[in-house]
């Protein structure tokens, strides 16, 4: 019995160790694998050929100097230089150079090799080409441009709005000087209107201004106090020199200071006459588009026998007997002469006489001329002069019994022909308002509903009938 347990103990007692020793044998094979390698597998490691990717090589020249020699490799009888006389290839010069960690001495630490960073080379892609520029380079030059640009509009916008004030400034003074050269020469004491009327300016009272400013291109003057006429009005419209546009547009189409004189007659001063003279041009459209002149007047051919205006004028009077009292031998000497008109009838645009002119006023005198530099203000004297000559000529003049009495007959076809106009006006009025109600009336019944379009369908109904039954008068018999 103790042999047999004595056997069985050297069983278990080698099992034992052969489990030790395997144990043992698998532990060491896991060290020599994770903690270290032998000095066999070192140098096998630094045998192995080195990997191009993980190594960046040295910028690589292709200049025909000479590379600087290793020290190392000058004491070495035994190194094979590289020879230089051949030109690298393309496929040389990207390899990484290996020949650094040859002579690589541990223990002094030279021939180390110098990293230098590498050339910043572009990227190269399939869209684009050598000859695109970097994106990168071009950025500034084109926010550069692009900041120009937008200073460049600021710049012409600033320019121009400077260039319009001052256009404002200047053209509203030059404006201011010629109404007020023109006011010093016929308004003042001792001037024209002021011997010829009582009164003169806007207001009542010695300080009142002469002139009233409407607008920085318009001005008017008032004068009364004078027999035969109410009042004048002159209305100076000047250029708009203030705006730098209608500036600009004036230099292309040119245009004149205009002064317009309105002179207001009383209703026994003036007779039964319609008269105008202007440039032909100018008379053939106030002839057209004028009521009183398209109404009543014609134009005047030049009589046989006697003195009249310039061919530049025309004269459209309603008859021959008003033209050759109104066109006096001191005017066409004064003015409308062959002689004076070049030299003082420069400015002369038209005038008009009416007694039935369209507005508040029946009886108008209208002067119009052109008003010259605020420096030759005296070349209007004569044409100014015309306005209190005509005043005094219309007042005192008596037509002819037998003018009248056509004068007579053509007011009064005009009046029953503006009666006519009125009643027709009328007409269409009234029409007017009955259409528009019976649009309302339709309107309305479209919106009713369907039983009230039949209550009121048998309204209508029941009155038709009633319309159309016999209407019976009953009579009591005696």
């Amino acid at each position: 019995m103790n042999r047999g347990k004595s056997i069985s103990f050297f069983h278990l007692f080698f099992l034992l160790s052969l489990l030790v020793t395997h144990l043992c044998f698998f532990h060491v094979l896991a060290d020599s694998h994770f903690e270290g390698f032998d000095a066999e597998d070192d140098d096998a490691v630094e045998e192995e050929p080195l990997d191009h990717h993980s190594i960046r090589s040295s910028p690589v020249t292709q200049s025909n100097s000479q590379p600087t020699p290793d020290p190392e490799t000058q004491t070495n009888p035994d190194s094979n230089p590289v020879p230089t006389s051949d030109p690298p290839s393309q496929s040389d010069l990207q390899k990484p150079s290996t020949t650094t960690f040859e002579y690589w001495d541990e223990d002094e630490f030279e021939g180390l090799p110098v990293e230098q960073p590498p050339p910043d080379l572009p990227k190269v892609t399939e869209n684009t080409t050598p000859n695109d520029p970097d994106p990168k380079t071009t950025s500034k030059p084109q926010s550069a441009t692009v900041s120009k640009k937008s200073f460049a509009v600021e710049i012409i916008c600033g320019s121009f709005l400077l260039v319009f004030l001052i256009n404002y400034f200047t053209g509203k003074r030059e404006n201011e000087n010629l109404a007020l050269a023109w006011a010093a020469k016929f308004a003042t004491k001792g001037s024209i209107f002021e011997k010829n009327f009582s009164l003169l300016g806007v207001g009542e009272g010695e300080d009142s201004p002469l002139l009233l400013k409407e607008g920085q291109n318009m001005f008017k003057f008032y004068g009364s106090g004078r027999r035969y006429c109410q009042g004048l009005l002159a209305t100076m419209e000047l250029k708009s020199r203030h705006d730098l546009i209608s500036r600009l547009f004036n230099l292309v189409v040119p245009c004149k200071d205009e002064i317009t004189f309105e002179v207001y007659m009383n209703d026994e001063a003036m007779d039964q006459v319609v008269f105008a003279v202007a440039k032909k041009k100018a008379a053939k459209g106030m002839q057209k588009e004028v009521r009183d002149l398209q109404r009543f007047a014609g134009l005047v051919a030049n009589p046989s026998g006697r003195k009249w205006v310039v061919d530049e004028l025309s004269v459209i009077s309603e008859s021959k007997e008003v033209a050759g009292d109104l066109i006096t031998e001191a005017v066409l000497e004064q003015v409308f002469g062959d002689k004076a008109f070049e030299k003082y009838g420069k400015g002369f645009i038209s005038m008009h006489f009416s007694d039935q002119h369209p507005g508040t006023h029946k009886k108008m005198l209208l002067f119009k001329f052109a008003l010259p530099d605020a420096n030759h203000m005296a070349d209007m004297t004569r044409l100014v002069a015309l306005v209190p000559y005509y005043i005094d000529l219309i007042g005192r003049y008596k037509l002819s019994s037998q003018a009248r009495s056509k004068t007579e007959a053509a007011r009064v076809k005009a009046a029953q022909e503006a009666y006519k106009e009125l009643q027709n006006a009328r007409q269409e009025a009234l029409q007017k308002k009955k259409a528009e109600r019976k649009k309302m009336l339709e309107e309305a019944e479209a919106k009713l509903s369907a039983a009230a379009i039949r209550k009121k369908e048998a309204k209508d109904r029941a009155r038709q009938m009633k319309a159309a039954m016999p209407r019976m008068k009953m009579t009591r018999a005696n």
